[in-house]
C-alpha cells in the first residue's frame, strides 16, 4: 500500500509500496548543494557468472592492488574446539548465573511472527531481533546443552531480505547435526519460505495455509480529495517515484507498474527456485501447484510439502522421545528471550583479536531526538554521527559493517550522515550491509561506503524526490473558513498559502527546487558509485530494484548477508579469513525510562504498536517536517481497512485543526 502524505512546498526522498508484507517507506529530500567529484577506492563490483549466478569482480584499490574476489558465505560455520576451550565451556556453564543457565538436554524454542527488527533489543523491548535470532541459531549450534530447535512460524511482517538471512541461518544449523523441527499453524509463501529449511515440518490438521501467490497493491485518494474540496499540488521527479501517486493520481502509471512487476517478478522466482529446490522438483512442478489453490493442508501432506499434521502438544510429546525425557512431565525448554542472555564467550566462540566495529542503523531517519524518543524508534543523525566520529577516531577498529534497514526519512539528516560515512572510510574499510530496505535516505547512507552487500530482494536505490501541497481554497469554501496573510517578500507564501492556487511564478520556483533536489541526489549518488551522470541517470529516475538487479546496475557489490559483509571486512582488513575477529556492536541500544515504560505499558496494558509509533513519528518532527513523514500508512498496512479509514479521517481532522 502506497504511503499517506500530508505535503507541504518542501522536497522529499520518498518510495513507497507494498509487496506481499514487504513495504517500502516513505522517504524525504531536502535541496543539497552540488559537490565536486572525489573519488573513494573503487568498490567491488557484482557480475554475473555463466551460470548466471553473482560474482565479485574485484576493480583496483587506492593503492593499486588486487584482491581475490571472495565466494558467498554461509551465516556460520560450526567447527570443533579444543580441548581447552571445552574445558572452559563447561566451567563457564557452572558459573553461570540462574538467570543464564539452561538444563542440559533442553530444546530451544522460538515463535517468529510478526514485526522483526535489525536492531539489538534490551530486555525491557518487545519483539524479535534479527541479530539476536541469528546469534541464538550460532549458539545453540555449539551448545552442549541444547539438543535441537523447536521453531513456530506464524505471520511474518518482515521483509524479504530478513527472511532470506533467517533461512540462511537454519540451513547452517542443520550442519550441526542437531534437528530444527517447523511448526506452521497460519502460513502464507513467505511463512512457508522459512518453514521449508526446516528438517521436520508440521501443522495442525486445522492449519490455516493460503499458498496463492503473491500481489502488490496501491489505493489512491485523489478522487476522494476532491470530492472534499482538496487539491494536491505534487511534483513528482524520477518517472518511477510512486511517492505522492496516493495523492496525486487515481490510478498506477505505466512506470510504476514497470517497477513493480520487474519487484513482484524477482521475489516470486527467487520463492520458486527455493521452493523447488528444496523439494527437487522443477520449478514449473510448483508453480503448477501453487495456481491449483493451495489451502487445503491435507494436500501440503500428501504432496511431501509438509511431514506431518500434528497438534503442538503431539510435537513436543514427540521431541520428549527423541532426547529422551519420556519419564519427564514436560519437554524441557528454553525460550528465545532467555536464551538471547546466554553469551557467545560462554561457549567458546565469543572471538577475539582484531575488531571490527558493527554500526546499526534502522527505522525513519530524524536529525535530532525528540523528548518521546527511545533507542529503537529509529535512526536519529546525531546520535549515529556521535558513534562514527567515535569509531573513526579510534585506532582499536580494523573495520566497519554498517548495517542498514531503512526507507530513508530527513534530507539534511541523510546528507550530514552521507558525509561522516564518507569521512570514517577514509580512516578504515568500511562495508555497508543492506537488509530489507534501503532506499532513498537508506541508500543515500549506503552509498557513501565503498562496498556495499544487499540480499537478493533487499528493496535499494529510489533516487528521486517528491515535493508538494495541498491546496485547500473549495474545501474553506464549502465550510466557510477564512484565511488571510500578510507577507513581505515574493515567494513568502509558497509554503504558507494553502487558501489558493499557486501563482505561475511560484509554481515555477516550486518545481524547479525540486528539479534541483533531484539533480544533487543523483549526482552525489553517481559520485559516490564511481558513475557518470549519464549511468546514474539510467537507473535513478526514482525506481526501486531488488537487490539483484541493483548489482547488475552497479548500485550494489556483493550479494550476501550480515556473514558475506563481514568476510568483505576482513578482506579490506587484511585479516585471515578463517581467523576470529571481535564484532563490537556500537549501536547496542541501552533501555531508557521511555523505553520501559513502553514495554511494560505493551506488555500489561496491551498497548498498540500502531498507536505508539505514529506518536512517537509526530513528536519527532518540526518545521516544514511535520505531517510529511507518510507515518500513517507506513504502520497500518495490516490494519483492517475500516480502521485504516478511521485513522485517515483522524489524521486530516488533526492536521485542519
Amino acid at each position: 500500500m502506497a504511503r499517506l502524505l500530508v505535503l507541504r512546498s518542501a522536497p522529499y526522498h520518498r518510495s513507497s509500496l507494498s509487496a506481499a508484507a514487504t513495504a517500502i517507506t516513505s522517504s524525504r529530500s531536502a535541496s543539497f548543494p552540488r559537490l565536486a567529484r572525489r573519488h573513494l577506492p573503487s568498490p567491488l563490483r557484482a557480475v554475473e557468472s555463466s551460470s548466471g549466478a553473482t560474482k565479485q569482480e574485484e576493480a583496483p584499490l587506492a593503492a593499486g592492488e588486487a584482491q581475490e574476489p571472495l565466494p558467498a558465505a554461509p551465516a556460520f560455520v560450526v567447527e570443533e574446539l579444543g580441548w581447552g576451550t571445552q574445558l572452559a565451556v563447561k566451567l563457564k556453564m557452572l558459573v553461570a548465573p540462574p538467570w543464564k543457565r539452561v538444563r542440559k538436554g533442553s530444546v530451544l524454542t522460538m515463535t517468529l511472527r510478526g514485526e522483526i527488527s535489525d536492531q539489538l533489543k534490551t530486555r525491557f523491548s518487545s519483539g524479535l531481533s534479527l541479530p539476536q535470532i541469528c546469534e541464538n541459531f550460532e549458539k545453540a549450534a555449539y551448545d552442549p546443552r541444547i539438543s535441537g530447535i523447536y521453531l513456530h512460524i506464524e505471520p511474518l511482517s518482515c521483509g524479504w531480505g530478513k527472511a532470506e538471512e533467517i533461512r540462511r541461518h537454519i540451513v547452517d544449523f542443520k550442519k550441526s547435526g542437531k534437528f530444527v523441527v517447523g511448526y506452521m499453524p497460519v502460513g502464507g509463501e513467505k511463512e512457508y519460505y522459512l518453514a521449508s529449511a526446516c528438517a521436520e515440518l508440521y501443522a495442525p490438521p486445522s492449519a490455516y495455509v493460503a499458498l496463492y501467490g503473491l500481489t502488490i497493491q496501491q489505493t489512491f485518494l485523489r478522487g476522494v480529495l476532491e470530492k472534499v474540496g482538496v487539491q494536491p499540488e505534487i511534483q513528482r521527479i524520477g518517472r518511477y517515484k510512486s511517492a505522492g501517486d496516493q495523492l496525486g493520481r487515481k490510478s498506477m502509471s505505466n512506470e510504476v507498474k514497470e517497477m513493480l512487476g520487474a519487484l513482484l517478478d524477482n521475489i516470486y522466482g527467487n520463492w520458486l527456485d527455493t521452493v523447488s529446490s528444496t523439494h527437487g522438483k522443477k520449478k514449473e512442478e510448483i508453480e503448477e501447484f501453487v495456481n491449483s489453490g493451495v489451502y487445503q493442508v491435507e494436500r501440503l501432506k500428501k504432496e511431501g510439502w509438509i511431514t506431518d499434521l500434528l497438534y503442538d502438544d503431539q510435537v513436543m510429546t514427540m521431541l520428549k522421545e527423541r532426547v529422551g525425557q519420556n519419564d519427564k512431565k514436560s519437554l524441557r525448554m528454553v525460550d528465545y528471550s532467555k536464551y538471547s542472555r546466554v553469551r557467545k564467550s560462554t561457549l567458546g566462540i565469543g572471538g577475539g583479536g582484531d575488531l571490527i566495529a558493527v554500526i546499526r542503523a534502522s527505522g525513519s531517519i530524524t536529525r535530532t531526538r525528540s523528548g518521546l524518543s527511545i533507542s529503537s524508534s529509529g535512526i536519529i543523525a546525531e546520535q549515529l554521527i556521535k558513534k562514527i566520529r567515535t569509531v573513526r577516531e579510534s585506532e582499536k577498529y580494523k573495520a566497519v559493517i554498517l548495517r542498514i534497514d531503512s526507507p530513508g526519512g530527513d534530507a539534511l539528516a541523510s546528507d550530514l550522515m552521507w558525509r561522516e560515512i564518507r569521512l570514517l572510510a577514509e580512516s578504515k574499510p568500511v562495508i555497508a550491509s543492506m537488509s530489507d530496505v534501503a532506499a532513498s535516505g537508506g541508500y543515500y547512507m549506503a552509498m557513501a561506503a565503498p562496498v556495499i552487500v544487499a540480499e537478493k530482494l533487499t528493496l535499494t536505490g529510489s533516487i528521486g524526490v517528491i515535493t508538494g501541497k495541498f491546496i485547500l481554497q473549495k474545501l474553506y469554501e464549502r465550510i466557510d473558513f477564512n484565511k488571510e496573510i500578510l507577507s513581505r517578500g515574493r515567494y513568502a507564501e509558497l509554503n504558507a498559502a494553502d487558501q489558493r492556487p499557486l501563482r505561475p511564478d511560484e509554481a515555477e520556483i516550486f518545481e524547479k527546487s525540486a528539479q534541483n533536489a533531484y539533480a544533487s541526489f543523483r549526482d552525489k549518488a553517481a559520485m559516490s558509485r564511481s558513475m557518470s551522470i549519464d549511468q546514474m541517470e539510467t537507473v535513478a529516475q526514482g525506481r526501486v530494484w531488488s537487490g539483484q538487479d541493483a548489482a547488475s546496475r552497479g548500485l550494489v557489490d556483493s550479494l550476501g548477508g550480515f556473514s558475506q559483509a563481514l568476510a568483505i571486512a576482513k578482506q579490506r582488513a587484511k585479516i585471515p579469513q578463517d581467523k576470529k575477529v571481535r564484532l563490537v556492536e556500537i549501536s547496542k541500544a541501552s533501555p531508557t525510562l521511555p523505553e520501559i515504560l513502553s514495554g511494560i505499558g505493551g506488555s500489561i496494558l496491551g498497548v498498540d504498536r500502531v498507536v505508539k509509533g505514529v506518536l512517537q513519528d509526530v513528536t519527532s518532527l518540526n518545521g516544514v517536517q511535520a505531517r510529511m513523514d507518510g507515518i500513517l500508512f507506513e504502520r497500518l498496512e495490516n490494519m483492517p481497512g475500516e480502521n485504516q479509514l478511521f485513522l485517515l479521517v483522524k489524521e486530516i481532522t488533526n492536521y485542519f485543526g
